[in-house]
């Protein structure tokens, strides 16, 4: 048997592997880990402490926030706020970025963070999850962290479930490590996940499906189909949680999708915060083998025009990615 590869040792040797990696970025990174497991205690003793249900505030969004939605997000902030490694942290739970006193002239790096992914589940002892990017600072302007996903440098998700994992790439391969409570460590699960090419589920809030662009409600008819060549019917598998949809696409392929919602009350520019959520799970995406789409476009690519902006979004397996650009564009399926 071979000794457990704990975070710190796997971060450090790779480090060491990669003379041009900087061990500022090794620290980030272990700071997340480190916050993932105080979030997930939190999680735990919710129940017995009360702190489950709304906070009675909202998110500049609009979204109503829950008590753990905000004891996620001091968690974090409070993890970077020391050592000047961080100038800056941007959170879709706050209007504004926490600047740093200590990081704001010396950091290099900026944190990006969705504290608590699917907060409707929270109540229920649904899955849940952390998603984060880390982006170089190029300036002293807010607006600077108005640029395409391509430039992150690092990004992926803590996942409260049965299990507590913790996903990430900093450009090499997407790492999949899962916490022993025993020893209070994240232990190396996989070195380097690979999302299949093609899948068999889907995973998209059809409750909303009335609004959606013909061309997206066709593409879900056709997964609907039977037809076995191709290995459909595909599954449905939509938990309200983007981290725990997201994880099961990564190891099993298929598609997540969240397109525009044409309806009268809708959100015609998409659901999903560019910054906070789909940069860095469509870097992820990218590494493992995968794709991330506007419909039309790769999410890489997009620029918000604000920090809490917007975008419709797809994410999954090449081949489903690539039939979803199809249909979003009026083609309808491949011939044959």
């Amino acid at each position: 048997m071979t000794s457990p590869v704990s975070l710190e040792r796997f971060i450090l040797e790779g480090q060491h592997e990669h003379p041009q990696a900087t061990g500022e970025l090794s620290l980030l990174l272990l700071r997340f880990g480190a916050a993932g497991k105080r979030i997930a205690r939190e999680l735990a003793l919710a129940g017995l402490r009360k702190m489950h249900g709304s906070a009675h505030s909202a998110n500049p969004s609009g979204e109503e926030q829950t008590k753990l939605d905000m004891v996620a997000n001091e968690i974090l902030l409070e993890t970077f706020d020391y050592g000047g490694l961080v100038s800056l942290a941007a959170s879709e739970e706050l209007e504004e970025p926490r600047v740093y006193a200590g990081g704001s002239e010396e950091g290099k790096y900026a944190v990006l963070f969705d504290p608590m992914d699917g907060s409707s589940n929270i109540d229920v002892n649904g899955s849940l999850g952390t998603i984060f990017s880390i982006r170089r600072r190029r300036g002293a302007d807010v607006d600077d962290l108005l640029r395409p996903g391509g430039e992150q440098v690092a990004a992926g998700y803590i996942h409260f479930g049965p299990a507590v994992l913790l996903v990430y790439t900093s450009g090499q391969a997407v790492h999949l490590f899962t916490l022993d409570p025993s020893i209070g460590e994240f232990l190396l699960t996989e070195r380097a996940v690979r999302m299949p090419a093609r899948g068999r589920g889907y995973a998209a809030n059809e409750g909303r499906s009335q609004g959606w662009p013909p061309g997206v409600r066709a593409f879900v008819e056709y997964l609907k189909e039977k037809d076995p060549e191709s290995g459909r019917p595909y599954s449905t598998r939509y938990s309200g949680s983007l981290v725990a949809d997201f994880h099961r696409i990564l190891l099993e392929g298929g598609i997540y999708f969240y397109p525009p919602d044409l309806s009268p009350k809708g959100k015609a520019g998409g659901k999903l915060r560019v910054l906070y959520e789909c940069h860095p799970l469509a870097l992820l995406a990218k590494i493992s083998g995968g794709g991330a789409t506007t419909g039309s476009g790769s999410i890489l690519d997009v620029v918000p025009d604000s920090l809490h902006a917007r975008t419709p979004f797809a994410i999954g397996s090449v081949a489903e990615v690539a039939l979803y650009e199809r249909f979003s564009r009026g083609e309808g399926p491949p011939a044959g």
